[in-house]
């Protein structure tokens, strides 16, 4: 039990964190094609940002550059109509840290639903109230930002209230979503307590969730817990296997993190990526607003399913890549022509960035040559293609995948990149320091800042701002010696 007006004595940290096996740079002779899962995760950002703000570097572990290059709006241009729902937007430019190589930007944004088209929703909240999330930046930050949710509900939505600690329980049957006093009444009343029945709690919201569920609707559970599940249905797989098969009912699944400590983010993110929904850290109400309420049709309405993304270079324009993150997000070749093959969802007016390093045919790149190499490779064209991007997606509801192509040429080279280029390689460059790669230490910080600086646009919410601060904070501990 907590102390008399205290809060519960938290264990010794117990995170966990996972962002894959690290991928490496590739021949284009040897691996000429990248496949990946399209991902709008964001919480990676959010636990890096905890970690400076505390005056800490982030475990290497933590850092996923993709969702923190996908934390960010970008501008590209919104396609006109739902039948299809995004088009490719690519440039290729310099890369800030490597003179000899390239970045090549690949974005999508999702078509934006109208107000009218914007579906109702029946949302079960699934909140851990155990004994660890009592704490200032767990429970009653959690109770705020469900309000926050609620908030964008209206009278043909419904919401419904599992808790799990010792026991789960329903403390708000479904409820119309303008029934605003009763559901904050709901949220003021809990209190934190007990073990972590998560296996059970799940059950039970999917139970309530099957109860309610509307065809024409956005039936979703989302999870909000500061860890993982000790009682019950406790191991990922067994979790990732329930997860998918309620997704297969039509009932999707997102979960937001809270507080630090005991956060499995590696649990988070399976069971986030099976439940067709998102992952995101709330580290404070800020970043809660962002998540729940500027992205609440984003985050909630799909207009993509299992979006997956193939690049093939050619060997004449290209000769060594990389791709920047994804490395949790990564497939097989085969996978993408395979529809029953799970692949990130993309939800109305959703931006999601990928970039690839890249070294152009004849230069010397970072592999050394091979003895038994094939000396009459073809030689650099400059006017070849650099390479063909394929993506491939579902509409929500449908089984068959469609498909949209586009090359990726010489006209796509600019000398003066957009704002959101140059801002999202900026982001990428922070992401290779804190994860410790090496392969951004030719920019200094102060170039990084500068960069990021001129590249902040409108920044009408004042993220790329914060972005800035915290390359700031990432330079005064990024000290030989520290955070090894």
């Amino acid at each position: 039990m907590p102390p008399p007006g205290g809060y519960y004595e938290q264990p010794a940290d117990t995170s966990r964190f996972d962002n894959g096996e690290p991928s490496g740079i590739l021949r284009v002779a040897d691996a000429p094609v990248s496949t990946f899962s399209a991902d709008v995760d964001t919480a990676s950002y959010s636990i890096v940002r905890r970690f400076l703000n505390q005056q800490a570097l982030p475990p290497s572990e933590a850092v996923r550059i993709e969702e923190m290059i996908n934390a960010f709006d970008y501008d590209y241009s919104a396609p006109k109509s739902a039948d299809e729902p995004f088009a490719a937007d690519v440039s290729v430019f310099g890369t800030p840290w490597n003179e000899k190589t390239e970045l090549i930007r690949i974005g999508v944004r999702g078509y934006d639903l109208e107000p009218e088209e914007v579906p109702d929703s029946n949302v079960v909240l699934l909140l851990d109230v155990s004994g660890s999330m009592n704490a200032p930046d767990k429970l009653p930050l959690l109770k705020e930002s469900m309000k926050l949710l609620a908030g964008e509900l209206g009278e043909d939505d419904t919401l419904a209230v599992v808790v799990y600690a010792g026991a789960a329980g329903v403390v708000l049957e479904p409820t119309g979503g303008n029934e605003k006093l009763a559901i904050r009444e709901a949220l003021d009343r809990l209190s934190a307590g007990g073990s972590t029945a998560g296996g059970e709690g799940i059950e039970l919201a999917y139970d309530l969730a099957e109860q309610n569920l509307r065809k024409d609707a956005v039936n979703r559970v989302i999870l909000a817990t500061d860890g993982d599940f000790n009682v019950g249905v406790t191991s990922d797989e067994r979790l990732e296997d329930l997860v998918a098969r309620k997704r297969e009912t039509g009932i999707y699944l997102s979960v937001l993190g809270f507080g630090a400590g005991n956060l499995n983010d590696t649990m988070m993110q399976r069971i986030a990526q099976n439940g067709n929904g998102v992952a995101a850290y709330i580290d404070d109400l800020a970043e809660a607003r962002r998540v729940l309420v500027r992205e609440f049709t984003s985050s909630m309405f799909p207009i993509a399913e299992d979006l997956k993304f193939q690049v093939e270079f050619n060997p004449s324009a290209v000769s060594e890549y990389r791709l920047i993150g994804y490395e949790t997000r990564a497939l097989r070749e085969e996978d993408f022509d395979n529809d029953r093959i799970d692949a990130g969802d993309i939800g109305s007016g959703h931006t999601v960035t990928a970039l690839y390093e890249v070294t152009r045919a004849g230069e010397a790149g970072s592999l050394p040559d091979r003895r038994y190499d094939e000396k009459d490779a073809a030689p650099y064209d400059p006017d070849a293609e650099l390479a063909f991007l394929k993506i491939r997606y579902k509409r929500p509801g449908e089984d068959d995948s469609r498909l949209i192509t586009r090359p990726i040429t010489p006209a796509d080279r600019t000398d003066a990149p957009s704002e959101d280029a140059r801002f999202a390689a900026a982001v990428a460059a922070l992401g290779e320091k804190l994860g410790r790669s090496g392969r951004a230490d030719g920019l200094s910080y102060d170039a990084l800042i500068e960069m990021a600086n001129g590249a902040k646009g409108r920044d009408e919410y004042g993220d790329r701002a914060g972005f800035v601060q915290l390359v700031r904070i990432a330079e005064s501990l990024d000290r030989p010696g520290e955070g090894d």
